[in-house]
């Protein structure tokens, strides 16, 4: 606005080159029309700033309108809002109702039965009404075993809704890495394509004064080209991957989000006896490998109890009669009514071997469960190593390729100003180049790995770590 003001303003003094005669008179008619011109656009600018500076007072971000999230923050929105989740917080309900259903078996059980007969060669009608009350009192510790493998089976549902929280917050981690890893190729590459294109610059003015042949222009063109190219292909990766953590937060596919966050070191100092400690501990599915070895030896009890008698009582009432109140026949009303109990005792003698042969196939799981349970264990044990050399080697990685970037930068630079100095030749100066981004593109591939194997190593141990920041 001021530099608009300014030449506005008429020259001074007796200039060589001020306007006289009629263009200084039609100068003079024109400036305050100028002036008004120059008026409106302060207004115009005081009203925007009066309009704007409210917001950024009070602290709105410019683009508010795209949701932002971190590792942490994503791993929370998936947790809250994914549909597997979802699925196992419901299969532990549905445990949680069957424990209380097996809990049910033990109380009393109460019934009533309503009957109406027609009876040939009768001249009256039959209604009859019972009540009945029965209470088991020895079933072979079946019921109790039914009870306590209900209960059992309902832990493993709490250890299943575990362990696809873990794998669910592992997926989200591994994808979040990926999209950080995409958007450092990203950055990469757009460093690769501008030191080329400045490459390109050189070498078309070295030909222009007929220092370097043509041939070098279309080899840095083609170079430029090429590295335009994989710009594009990284940007793309980074859209991918964007769709792909809108799908694990449950979030429109298609929704503008920014995940932010970098790929820096996080340290890790866990030794293996350490962390095969805690995965013998908290990881769900060993949890449930020995909640199967427990309801393996329920079933077996309830094998059992089928060869054992059973015992109840027993409680009933009955009344019948020839009108629907099931109350007597006329003219004897009260001679119809009955009550009685007992105890009952009940078993089964022969059943053509079917409970010897289901007694022999619990004790056959029995050794199955304790077989894959004992596989798990040996595989715990092989993760969890695997995964902790795993994070050794891309720390290794991450030493080796940040020595690798300083090595390729200094030498781009030096071969670069060589080139400048006409000592050099494109070809050197290409080659350094491509030489720095490869070990840019290592470095960013070694930091991913080590923060990816960084995140299944917590999964192995089975602990939950959103942002993975030692606790």
């Amino acid at each position: 606005m001021f530099i608009l003001a300014e030449s506005l303003r008429p020259p001074l003094g007796g200039s060589p080159d001020a306007p006289s005669g009629r263009e200084e008179s039609g100068l003079r008619r024109g400036l305050p029309r100028a002036k008004l011109r120059v008026l409106l656009i302060f207004c115009l600018q005081a009203l925007s700033l009066a309009f704007f500076c409210p917001l950024q007072a009070a602290g709105v971000p410019e683009g508010r309108g795209v949701d932002t999230y971190n590792m942490f923050q994503a791993v929370e929105k998936a947790l809250g809002e994914n549909f597997r989740i979802s699925s196992a917080e419901e299969g532990l309900a549905m445990s949680e109702s069957s424990r209380k259903e097996a809990l049910s078996a033990f109380g009393p059980s109460l019934g009533t039965t309503y009957g109406f007969t027609r009876q040939e060669h009768a001249d009256d009608d039959v209604y009859s009404w019972r009540v009945s009350l029965t209470q088991e009192l020895f079933s072979g510790f079946s019921t109790l075993a039914a009870y306590q493998k209900a209960a059992l089976q309902k832990d493993s549902a709490g250890a299943a809704l575990a362990q696809a929280r873990l794998d669910l917050i592992l997926q989200v981690q591994q994808n979040f890495l990926l999209y950080l890893k995409a958007e450092e190729n990203v950055r990469s590459a757009l460093d690769s394509y501008n030191r080329l294109a400045e490459q390109l610059k050189v070498t078309k003015s070295f030909y222009e004064v007929g220092l370097r042949p043509r041939v070098e222009v279309l080899q840095a063109e083609v170079n430029v080209s090429e590295a335009e190219d994989l710009l594009l292909k990284n940007r793309n990766t980074v859209e991918i991957q964007r769709v792909r953590l809108n799908t694990l937060l449950n979030l429109p596919a298609g929704l503008e989000v920014q995940y932010i966050g970098s790929l820096e070191h996080i340290p890790f100092d866990g030794s293996l006896e350490q962390c095969l400690s805690k995965a013998y501990e908290k990881r769900p599915d060993v949890l449930t490998a020995r909640k199967s070895v427990d309801v393996a030896e329920k079933d077996r009890t309830i094998a059992r109890g089928r060869l054992w008698p059973t015992l109840s009582a027993s409680a009933s009432w009955s009344s019948s009669g020839d009108g629907w109140k099931a109350d007597g026949y006329t003219p004897w009303a009260n001679d119809y009514k009955s009550w009685s109990v007992g105890l009952n005792a009940a078993l089964s003698l022969f059943e053509s071997g079917s409970d010897y042969f289901a007694l022999q196939k619990a004790d056959h799981n029995i050794s199955k469960v304790k077989a894959d349970a004992a596989v798990l264990r040996k595989e715990v044990v092989y993760e969890v190593q695997s995964r902790l050399l795993e994070l050794e080697n891309a720390q290794k990685r991450i030493v080796v390729a940040r020595k690798g970037v300083e090595q390729a930068s200094e030498a781009y630079r030096v071969a670069a100003a060589r080139y400048k100095s006409q000592v050099g030749t494109s070809i050197d100066v290409l080659d350094a180049q491509a030489r720095l981004t490869a070990a840019e593109v290592s470095l960013t591939g070694a930091q991913a790995d080590y923060l990816s194997a960084l995140a299944a190593t917590y999964a192995a141990i089975g602990e939950e770590n959103p942002d993975l920041r030692p606790r």
